[in-house]
C-alpha cells in the first residue's frame, strides 16, 4: 500500500537542508510527498526553536496540524528539529498530539520513525548532537537555479544571548571532497548558483585539518564546470584573514555580498555577549573589506535591547550605521532565551527593545534605498527564477540580493527560468529594482 506524507521545513536554510535530506529519505523508502497534510497518512514538521517568536510559530503549526489529525483527515504527526531536540524532556508531554519525535541528530532515523507510527508505535530518537555530520543525500526543494550548500553544523561560539550551541552541538566541518562531489552533483543538475551555509562559514575546517580552509574550499568550487555565483552566508567578523579576503576579491564567482552578523558595536556589550573582537576590530574590516573589494554588498544583522544597552550605547549603533551605510541590515529585539547566560542579565524591556529596533530601520531605509537606486542606468547580470502572473514580467536576483531575505529584479524579457540576462536598469521602489533584458 502506497503511503503519503506532507512535510512542512520551519526557520532558517540550516534546517531546510535538513527537510530536503528527509525527503530524499522518505522518498527512496517508497513513501509519497503530498503538499498538503490535510489528506496525508503522516506530516513532518521539521521544527525551529531559535527564538521566542520561531517556537511560537512551531507549536501553532503543531496545534493547527493536529487539529487534522483529530478531526480523522491526518493520521500521524513526526516532529523532527530544533524545538524536539530543546525540549527533549517535555514536547510529547506538552504536546501529546505527536506521535515521534526526533531530535537534530536523528534526521537520518525519518523512515523507522515513519514506519513506527503507521504501526501506532511510539518513536523516539535523539542522537548526540555533537557527532560528525550525517552525509545524506537530498532532493533540492529551491528550484532549478540556485541551492544551499552546508558545510558545517553547530557552533563553538556561545554567544551569550543564543541557544545555537546547546541545540545543534559543537561546530563539526563535513569533509571537503564530500561537500565538493555535493557541489559537483548539483551543478550536473543545473545549478548556478551555490550558496555557502553554516551558522559560522569563516572557520571551516579549523576542527577537521586545524586551520582555516574557507578560501581554499572556495578556489575549489569554482573549479566546477557550471556554477557561475558562490555566495557566502554567515561569516563572522573575528575569523577573516588575508587569504581569505583575497580570495574573496579575486575569485570572480564569489558575489561581491557578504554576511557578516556583527549584532552591536558596543566595546561593552560585544564583550558582555562573548563576542570577539571590538568594535573598532570591526570598523577596520568593514573599511578594509570595502577597499578590497569594490562594489561589496554587506549584509549584517544586529540586536537591540541587549543587555548592557543604555542610551549611550544604542546611539553609538546609530552613529556606526550612520557613518558605515551597510546595504542590507536585519534587527530584531532582544528577547532572553533561556538556558543562556543573557537570560540572567539586566536589559531593558520588549518594548523598548522593540522601539529601537524600528528606529534603527527607519535609519537604514534611506542607506538601502539609495543604494537600491544606484542600479539606475546601468546594465547587470540577473538569474532569472520565475515570472510574475500579474506584471507579465521575469522575475530574478542580482548579485546584491540573497534568496528570501533581499529584494529582486523585475524585468521585461524572455530569458529561461535558470538562466542569466543583462538586465538594463530603469527604476527602483521598496528594494525592487526594474528593467528589461538588454539583448531582448
Amino acid at each position: 500500500m502506497e503511503h503519503t506524507f506532507a512535510l512542512i521545513s520551519l526557520g532558517c536554510a540550516k534546517n531546510l537542508v535538513n527537510s530536503e535530506q528527509m525527503l530524499y529519505l522518505m522518498t527512496e523508502a517508497g513513501f509519497t510527498l503530498v503538499p498538503d497534510p490535510d489528506g496525508a497518512d503522516i506530516a513532518i514538521i521539521n521544527t525551529c526553536g531559535f527564538i521566542d517568536s520561531a517556537k511560537t510559530e512551531a507549536i501553532d503549526t503543531i496545534l493547527e496540524t493536529a487539529e487534522l489529525k483529530k478531526s480523522g483527515s491526518l493520521g500521524a504527526i513526526i516532529v523532527t528539529g530544533c524545538l524536539a531536540e530543546r525540549y527533549k524532556d517535555s514536547i510529547q508531554r506538552e504536546l501529546p498530539e505527536i506521535d515521534a519525535v526526533l531530535g537534530v541528530g536523528s534526521y537520518a532515523d525519518i523512515v523507522s520513525a515513519a514506519k513506527a507510527v503507521l504501526e501506532k508505535r511510539a518513536f523516539r530518537a535523539f542522537a548526540d548532537n555533537s557527532a560528525a555530520v550525517d552525509e545524506i543525500p537530498r532532493v533540492v526543494s529551491t528550484g532549478p537555479s540556485w541551492a544551499y550548500l552546508r558545510i558545517a553544523e553547530g557552533c563553538n561560539n556561545f554567544c551569550a544571548f543564543c541557544a545555537i550551541p546547546y541545540i545543534r552541538g559543537r561546530y563539526r566541518s563535513r569533509k571537503m571532497e564530500n561537500i565538493l562531489e555535493e557541489a559537483e552533483d548539483l551543478a550536473e543538475h543545473g545549478v548556478k548558483e551555490l550558496i555557502v551555509i553554516a551558522q559560522d562559514i569563516t572557520r571551516y575546517g579549523t576542527d577537521l585539518y586545524g586551520h582555516r580552509c574557507l578560501a581554499e574550499l572556495c578556489r575549489k568550487l569554482s573549479e566546477i564546470d557550471g556554477i557561475v555565483w558562490i555566495r557566502l552566508h554567515y561569516l563572522y567578523p573575528d575569523q577573516f584573514d588575508d587569504e581569505l579576503i583575497d580570495e574573496i576579491a579575486d575569485n570572480p564567482k564569489i558575489v561581491k555580498y557578504l554576511d557578516i552578523p556583527i549584532q552591536h558595536i558596543n566595546n561593552g556589550i560585544l564583550k558582555k555577549m562573548n563576542r570577539r573582537g571590538t568594535g573598532d576590530d570591526i570598523r577596520a574590516l568593514f573599511s578594509r573589506l570595502r577597499e578590497k573589494i569594490p562594489g561589496l554588498v554587506l549584509r549584517t544583522s544586529l540586536i537591540s535591547g541587549l543587555p548592557g544597552e543604555g542610551e549611550k550605547e544604542f546611539e553609538e549603533l546609530c552613529e556606526f550605521l550612520k557613518e558605515a551605510k551597510i546595504e542590507r541590515a536585519g534587527v530584531f529585539p532582544f528577547s532572553p532565551e533561556e538556558g543562556t547566560p543573557a537570560e540572567k542579565m539586566e536589559h531593558v524591556p520588549f518594548e523598548e527593545a522593540q522601539r529601537r529596533a524600528e528606529l534603527i530601520m527607519e535609519l537604514q531605509a534611506p542607506i538601502m534605498d539609495d543604494f537600491t537606486r544606484s542600479f539606475i542606468g546601468r546594465t547587470i547580470p540577473v538569474l532569472c527564477e520565475t515570472k510574475d502572473e500579474e506584471s507579465g514580467l521575469l522575475v530574478g536576483r542580482s548579485y546584491a540580493d540573497s534568496p528570501d531575505i533581499d529584494g529582486c529584479v523585475m524585468f521585461e524579457g524572455t530569458c529561461p527560468f535558470g538562466e542569466f540576462a543583462e538586465v538594463l536598469i530603469d527604476d527602483a521602489e521598496d528594494g525592487v529594482l526594474y528593467g528589461r533584458e538588454a539583448n531582448a
